[in-house]
């Protein structure tokens, strides 16, 4: 009789939750503007993560999820390009009806930004900063400085009232490229906010090189970086750089540069990847002259091992979202050529195809260049003869600029059409250090041994050559030591002046070239932060070619002329 009465009991209970009415939950996704959104998904789970429910948003934006159990949930709504938008702690009692609107706000509308590091082109490097993000795209956990130190941040805006500042003070001297010689005093601030945004002032003052009353040469940059939503980011730099020190043909006595430079990368989805900028700049020296140089970049990722891409760059110094990992923007060259002002031009276009190898990369390409005015780099130092006779109206040569400080020279050579193959393999060869190989091919400014070369018909006496190129790079960081390095040899024949594929990732750097980043320690007798530095380029001044001056001194064509400096670096 009892174990009847227990059994009618159970079955009456559970004939009333059987009979309990089942919850629902309904609403309209919209964009931040008001405008309803089609197609976008809508997920029902529980607190720890559990999906119970999904529907897809009708042409009005509305949604329904029904059939769900009494509870406690979160409702997410999630559309391509969009920031995720989120209700928690929603509380379902029997038979509720309850009405979720949801707001989903573009990409370009996210207001947290992430810091930038400084980063060349030979990739992948190991010393960024990383940060750690909420769901709510909070910054949770921060690395910063090159110490690895880890700074916990809130994801509760009302706990983080905290920066991080971190100051770098450098004094670099010797016989540096064009426009960095002699001694120069830098200063760079990087503030990184509570909401991830990173803001940079960078400010380097040189010493007064030649007339007494000369002022010294200047340049000034402030950048910032920010993160757009989960899936973009985007970078702006803007320069001002003044040098006394540099003169030229047709009068010029100084050189006075303003640039702006932007750049945005977004994810479309799990497969794309694109990046589009530029840079624009007005340089002035007898004249002004101005520039826009953009770019794009576009990355397709078919499978995890595959790449495919797509590159057009107008610009050596801007090609990609990483090229503006460093503020430091590069002296733009403007010369005289037939009383106008011309500068550096070019149209690089490359088709890659990229596969992953364990943890190293192998990418081919094949790349068709345009080039409109070749930049020529050179040393020794120019009369008044070589200056007075060149680039000004009626002068048969192309202008040039000349600093004082380093004795070297830029000019413009002529332009010329090529195409070729790249080849790049990347593989580590240790914790923190990467091997790079690189092949390429196509053409490039060649002084050849069968005639004289002389300043006034150095534009046309260039004559370009199909050649090729190849480079053996290491970079990363030894453990244990906290050195870092960056070295390379990049080998073309000594006759070529310009570089082979000029918006390769080596271009910049001809021969035995290296930066090496060493941490001084000395226990107390030394402050912690200390550190020496120690940059060459073309280490045994390979690929010097002689041509005559107007006076009939010999001077010395190179595409990287040897340079040498050291410094101190405080971080603080």
């Amino acid at each position: 009789m009892k174990i009847s009465i227990l059994s009618l009991m159970l079955t009456a209970a559970a004939s009333g939750w059987a009979a309990s009415p089942a919850a629902a939950v309904s609403g309209i996704v919209r964009d931040s503007q008001g405008v309803a959104q089609m197609g976008a998904l809508v997920q029902v789970l529980t607190n720890d993560s559990v999906m119970v429910g999904t529907a897809f948003t009708d042409l009005h934006g509305r949604y329904l999820i029904s059939n769900l159990v009494p509870g406690k949930y979160e409702v997410r709504a999630t559309a391509a390009l969009f920031v995720p938008a989120l209700r928690d702690n929603l509380q379902l009692g029997p038979g509720a009806r309850a009405i979720v609107n949801l707001t989903l706000s573009a990409i370009y509308d996210a207001a947290s930004w992430l810091p930038a590091e400084r980063r060349k082109a030979d990739e992948p490097s190991d010393d960024w900063k990383w940060t750690l993000r909420s769901a709510a795209n909070r910054p949770i956990l921060r690395m910063v400085g090159d110490d690895g130190q880890l700074v916990l941040v809130s994801s509760s805006a009302a706990e983080s009232a905290n920066h991080v500042d971190r100051a770098r003070a450098t004094v670099m001297a010797g016989d540096g490229g064009f426009g960095s010689g002699g001694v120069h005093n830098v200063l760079l601030v990087d503030r990184i906010l509570p909401d991830g945004s990173d803001m940079t002032v960078r400010s380097d003052i040189g010493t007064a090189t030649g007339a007494p009353n000369r002022a010294p040469s200047t340049d000034f940059q402030a950048g910032y970086q920010r993160q757009l939503g989960f899936v973009g980011a985007g970078r702006t730099v803007v320069s001002y750089q003044f040098h006394p020190e540099i003169t030229g043909s047709a009068g010029a006595v100084s050189l006075q540069a303003i640039q702006l430079a932007s750049a945005q990368k977004t994810e479309l989805g799990d497969m794309v990847d694109l990046e589009v900028g530029g840079l624009v700049y007005v340089v002035r020296t007898t004249g002004n002259a101005m520039a826009s140089r953009p770019f794009l970049k576009i990355t397709a990722h078919p499978t995890d091992t595959w790449s495919v891409g797509y590159r057009m760059a107008t610009s050596r110094d801007l090609q990609s979202f990483a090229g503006l990992d460093s503020i430091e923007l590069d002296l733009p060259v403007a010369v005289a050529s037939q009383g106008k002002m011309q500068v550096e031009s070019g149209l690089h276009q490359e088709w890659a195809l990229g596969r992953k190898t364990g943890r190293g990369t192998v990418e081919a390409a094949y790349y068709q260049d345009h080039i409109g005015h070749a930049a020529v780099a050179g040393t020794g130092q120019l009369s008044v003869a070589d200056l007075t006779s060149a680039g000004g109206p009626g002068a048969a040569s192309v202008g040039v600029l000349t600093d004082s400080a380093t004795d070297t020279f830029r000019t413009l050579g002529r332009g010329y059409s090529t195409q070729g193959f790249n080849l790049m393999v990347t593989e580590p060869i240790a914790s923190g250090l990467w091997l790079a190989l690189e092949y390429t091919t196509g053409t490039a400014l060649s002084a050849g041994e069968d005639r004289t070369l002389s300043l006034q018909t150095l534009s046309t006496d260039l004559r370009p050559r199909l050649s090729q190129a190849a480079v053996i790079a290491v970079k990363g960081r030894v453990v244990g030591s906290g050195t870092r390095v960056r070295a390379s040899y990049r080998w073309q024949p000594e006759k070529l002046v310009t570089a082979v594929n000029p918006f390769a990732a080596f271009s910049d750097q001809a021969y035995l070239s290296f930066i090496v980043r060493q941490p001084v320690r000395c226990g107390s007798l030394l402050p912690a932060g200390l550190e020496a530095t120690v940059d060459v380029s073309n280490l045994l001044a390979q690929g010097y070619r002689p041509f005559l001056s107007s006076d009939g001194n010999v001077l010395y064509l190179a595409q990287t002329p040897r340079t040498i400096q050291a410094g101190l670096a405080f971080n603080f």
